[in-house]
């Protein structure tokens, strides 16, 4: 059934004698002070949200429940929409508990969050299940069950482990049944996505996003093996994929409702065996939205640093509206990448990549993870520095090595009884969560912060938006993005990732851990600590504008060039530090020219 033209417009349902209640809700997390991290307008939808949405109402338009029951749907994503436990109680109470609290998409840093919610709500009797990558994570890596899935199972929460696809009636069956099962676990049963219902939330509940933005997966699974991963635990090493006709489909219901931003969700698309049909059908709409005067699909994909050595790939994802690209470059250091499984990496290809992406006018993002086991506080200057220099890449975003539930590394720390922080809010890959053979915690933290401030100097900013202008780049996009992520962490200390516009905070909303602060310190707080962030984001704003003013009106900014965006040469690999500092580099360089050699002696044999 195509379920997503109903969604955006529900004809009347057939007299009901009961209403079953689903309330979605894409939990947030807490800050280090304990409030919910929350905004007028966050930066990234929940694709979690969308699919579990969309499966809901897939069963309600079948009328899954029997024809004599309607149920009735509500979705929130906690980053930009409060929780008010109080009014779901009521709304539950009303209608005699017949219904379900499902907490979707659930991280291991958003499972406090999670339970704080769940708690109140099962002490008044309303049914509550839990998914996401955190339970399922820990039931496919870990012996037993872990202590805080345990504290769910004790509140008489049900877990849900694995793909909700083709099982969403079991489950709300069993709720309007009550006879809910304390886990679910389908994790050795991943379904086809090919027909499923696609991803879609009505525009209303994506007001509360960035640019009015939504998402969705083009498929799951990856076939790399890096060690700091839990996709490849949860959702396999095999990519699943929806078809073409799928994406367009929600395309079209999208841009029905006004929504032109899309964010794929796929960890690795280029991996996608169906890309360039994908590709291919989206430039297509393109050209007929284009023809009917409507918006232009703009698209946000994740790649891995191999994907421009696919034939036409590149150029197949700008026509199709690509206009961001992230990218997992995680180290420019080859001892790093190989102590986690990350051998698809290879830094003699960086240069090449960025470069192609940069020629087609797509501004890159990439991740750097800090705290691999060759890292010291100095190393991760010296690389970042490096970087700068001689890399051709926009945005570069920072993460400590987590080593979450759910990845190798996790499970390897737990078999071997390695101390590990107890608090799971901290696993947000923002925090210093275990011991590094090189570095103290409070070093590696500190390295952290001081790492946005090395990359976001006053001086690479104004690099940055040069090179955008000397290659014909969106100076203006640049510029925006480059606030984003230059202030997000040193203003609001928190990542951009789960940053937004305006913070909001509610007093009775803290950490049940931490005592309630009385009304006149918290919005003492409150009113001048947003007033100061107000003040810092606007000075920061202004300094970026009026370095993109200037540089604009440079009759010579075509003509600015630097040693990142000069075209790759034979004899780089002799001459840039990022193939000579290091021995790893060096040696790096040298088993790329052996295979080569070898290769090229096979050709002509």
């Amino acid at each position: 059934m195509d379920v997503l033209q109903p969604i955006l417009e529900q004809a009347p349902a057939p007299r009901a004698t009961k209403r079953f209640q689903v309330a979605l809700i894409k939990p947030s997390h807490y800050d280090d002070d304990g409030y919910v991290i929350q905004w007028v307008r966050a930066f990234i939808p929940s694709n979690s949200l969308a699919v579990v949405y969309s499966l809901v109402e897939d069963s309600r338009q079948r009328r899954a429940l029997g024809d004599d029951v309607e149920i009735d749907i509500t979705a929130a994503d906690e980053i930009n929409t409060r929780t008010r436990i109080p009014q779901i109680i009521e709304r539950f109470r009303a209608h005699q508990f017949f219904g379900l609290v499902f907490l979707v998409g659930v991280q291991s840093n958003q499972f406090p969050r999670a339970l704080d919610i769940a708690r109140p709500l099962r002490a008044a009797g309303v049914p509550v299940a839990i998914g996401g990558f955190h339970v399922s994570g820990c039931v496919a890596m870990l012996p037993g069950i872990q202590k805080d899935l345990q504290d769910a199972l004790d509140l008489g929460v049900t877990l849900y482990a694995g793909e909700l696809e083709g099982r969403c009636d079991e489950l709300l069956r069993d709720a309007a049944a009550g006879r809910l099962q304390p886990m679910y676990n389908y994790l050795h049963d991943l379904p086809a996505l090919e027909g499923a219902p696609t991803p879609l939330l009505p525009r209303k509940y994506l007001k509360g996003t960035f640019s009015l933005q939504t998402s969705f997966d083009a498929g799951r699974g990856c076939p790399y093996q890096c060690s700091f991963c839990t996709i490849i635990n949860v959702q396999g090493r095999k990519s699943r994929g929806r078809s073409a006709d799928d994406i367009e489909r929600l395309v079209r219901a999208n841009m029905a409702q006004g929504v032109n931003w899309f964010f794929m969700t796929d960890d690795n698309f280029a991996r996608n065996k169906d890309w360039e049909l994908i590709l291919d059908r989206l430039a297509a709409l393109r050209k007929e939205f284009a023809a009917a005067g409507q918006k232009d699909i703009k698209l946000v994909i994740q790649v891995d640093t191999l994907c421009h050595k696919i034939d036409d790939f590149i150029e197949k994802a700008r026509a199709a509206g690509v206009v961001r690209t992230f990218l997992g470059l995680e180290s420019i250091n080859p001892e790093n990448l190989a102590s986690a499984k990350k051998r698809q990496n290879k830094i003699t290809e960086y240069r090449q990549m960025l470069l192609a992406w940069k020629q087609a006018g797509v501004i890159t993002y990439a991740g750097y993870i800090l705290g691999f086991p060759h890292d010291t506080p100095a190393s991760i200057a010296e690389d970042i520095a490096i970087i700068q220099k001689e890399l051709p890449l926009d945005i570069l975003e920072f993460f400590c090595l987590t080593p979450l539930p759910g990845s190798e590394d996790h499970q390897r720390l737990f078999k071997e009884g390695a101390p590990m922080d107890a608090d799971l809010n901290r696993f947000d890959i923002e925090h210093a969560v275990t011991a590094h053979p090189k570095m103290s915690r409070d070093e590696w933290q500190g390295t952290y912060f001081k790492a946005w401030d090395l990359y976001y100097s006053a001086e690479h900013i104004e690099r940055l938006l040069r090179r955008a202008a000397a290659t014909g780049g969106g100076v203006s996009r640049l510029a925006s993005m480059i606030f984003l992520f230059s202030s997000m962490v040193k203003i609001e200390r928190v990542h951009p990732l789960q940053g937004g516009i305006l913070r909001l905070k509610y007093r009775r909303d803290r950490r049940p851990t931490l005592p309630t602060e009385t009304p006149w310190l918290f919005y003492l707080k409150l009113v001048f600590g947003t007033a100061f962030k107000l003040g810092q984001s606007l000075r920061h704003w202004l300094w970026i504008d009026s370095l993109r003013r200037k540089i604009l009106s440079d009759p010579d900014r075509a003509g600015y060039v630097d040693a990142a965006i000069t075209p790759v040469d034979e004899h780089e690999v002799d001459e840039l530090e990022l193939f000579t500092h290091s021995q790893a580099a060096h040696d790096a360089v040298e088993h790329i020219r052996k295979v080569e050699k070898l290769t090229h002696a096979k050709s002509v044999a």
